[in-house]
C-alpha cells in the first residue's frame, strides 16, 4: 500500500478531461467520456486519503469522528425565508450571501500561497507515511486552488464558481458589491490553548481545526442555497439558469467532500501522535485537540449563535422595512421562521 506521496503526485488531475466552462469562463476540474463531473488534484488524492485512512486505522486509530450534524440547528436566514424575500423583489440579500460565499472561498487561496511549518520536528512519531507528513507536500497546496483557483492561467476555483452561479440566477450586476467580514473566526487571536508547543505548530493545527467547522458550515449553506436556487417559486423569469446555479454549486461540494475527508484524515492522525513540548516533555495529540475542539464546537453552536441571531434580525428587518407592503413580508417572513 503506497503511504508516500510527491507533490506532483498529489496535484494530478484526472486525464483526458473535457474542459469545465461557465458562461465563457474555465473553472477547475472538468468532464469525463460519461458526463460526469471530476473534481480537480482528485486522481491521486482520493487514492492516497484511502491508504492513509487505512494505515491509520491499522494503528488503532481512526478518522476524526464529526460531521455537519453538528451545526444543524435553527438559522436566520432560512430556505423559506429567502423565498419570501425573493418572491417580494428583495433579492439583494441571497445575492449577498452568493457574494460573500465567493469572496470567502477565495480568501482559502492562502493555503496555497503561505509556507507551513514541518511537523516532524516536534511530533515524535515517523509521520512521512502520514497525510500530515504530507501537509507542505502538496495537500495544503490542492486545498489553497480548489478554494481560490489559478487566476494566473485564467482557470478559477470555487470563488469564481460561486459568482458564476449568483450571475446565472441575478443576471450580472444585479445589485452592489458586498464584503464578508473581516473575520469569521473565534475573536479570540492570540489566545494560547496549545502552550506546551511552539506558537507556529499550535496556529497549524487550530488552522486545520477551524477549516472543518468551516467546511461544516459551508456544507449546510450549500446545501440551503441550493434549495433556494431549485424552488419552482422563485427565479421564474431564470428557472433553467439557476437550475444551473445549483448544479454549480453540486460541483463545489463534490469538492468539498474531499476537503472535509482530508481534514478529518489530518485531526485524526493527530490524535495518534505523540507530540514533543516545549520544556523538554511530551503530550498527546488526543488531549491537545480534544482541548481545542471543545472550546471551537461550543462557540460555532451556542456562543456565536447567541451573538449574530439578534443582528442579523435587525438587519434583515430593516432590509424590509425600506420596501412596499413592508408590514405584510415581515408578517410573512416570521411566519416562516
Amino acid at each position: 500500500m503506497q503511504l508516500v506521496y510527491s507533490q506532483q503526485e498529489l496535484m494530478r488531475d484526472h486525464p483526458d478531461l473535457q474542459p469545465h466552462l461557465i458562461l465563457d469562463q474555465r473553472v477547475h476540474g472538468g468532464f469525463d467520456a460519461d458526463g460526469i463531473y471530476q473534481p480537480p488534484r482528485a486522481l491521486v488524492r482520493e487514492q492516497a486519503l484511502d491508504a492513509w485512512t487505512a494505515a491509520l486505522r491499522e494503528r488503532g486509530g481512526d478518522v476524526f469522528p464529526a460531521d455537519s450534524s453538528l451545526l444543524a440547528g435553527a438559522r436566520v436566514v432560512n430556505v423559506a425565508q429567502q423565498r419570501v424575500l425573493l418572491r417580494n423583489g428583495l433579492g439583494r440579500w441571497f445575492w449577498n450571501q452568493l457574494t460573500v460565499t465567493g469572496k470567502i472561498e477565495a480568501r482559502g487561496r492562502l493555503l496555497a500561497d503561505v509556507a507551513f511549518p514541518d511537523l516532524q520536528p516536534v511530533i515524535v512519531d515517523d509521520i512521512s507515511e502520514m497525510a500530515i507528513g504530507h501537509l507542505g507536500g502538496g495537500l495544503l497546496v490542492a486545498h489553497g486552488l480548489d478554494e481560490g483557483g489559478q487566476p494566473d492561467i485564467g482557470i478559477g476555483g470555487h470563488d469564481v464558481m460561486w459568482f458564476l452561479a449568483r450571475d446565472l440566477a441575478f443576471g450580472s450586476d444585479a445589485y452592489p458589491d458586498v464584503d464578508p467580514p473581516e473575520n469569521i473566526g473565534r475573536p479570540d487571536a492570540g489566545t494560547r490553548y496549545m502552550p506546551e508547543l511552539p506558537a507556529e505548530i499550535e496556529g497549524l493545527i487550530s488552522l486545520l481545526a477551524n477549516l472543518l467547522i468551516i467546511e461544516f458550515r459551508a456544507e449546510l449553506g450549500f446545501a440551503e442555497s441550493q434549495a433556494i436556487l431549485r424552488s419552482p417559486d422563485v427565479f421564474g423569469d431564470r428557472r433553467e439558469d439557476a437550475e444551473l446555479a445549483a448544479e454549480i454549486i453540486e460541483r463545489i461540494r463534490t469538492d468539498e467532500e474531499i476537503h472535509v475527508r482530508s481534514l478529518c484524515v489530518y485531526l485524526g492522525e493527530l490524535c495518534t501522535v505523540t507530540f514533543r513540548t516545549t520544556d523538554g516533555g511530551t503530550v498527546t495529540g488526543r488531549e491537545l485537540i480534544d482541548r481545542f475542539w471543545d472550546g471551537m464546537v461550543r462557540w460555532a453552536t451556542i456562543d456565536q449563535p447567541a451573538l449574530t441571531a439578534p443582528q442579523v434580525r435587525a438587519d434583515v428587518k430593516a432590509y424590509i422595512a425600506k420596501a412596499p407592503e413592508a408590514d405584510r413580508i415581515l408578517a410573512e417572513f416570521d411566519a416562516a421562521g
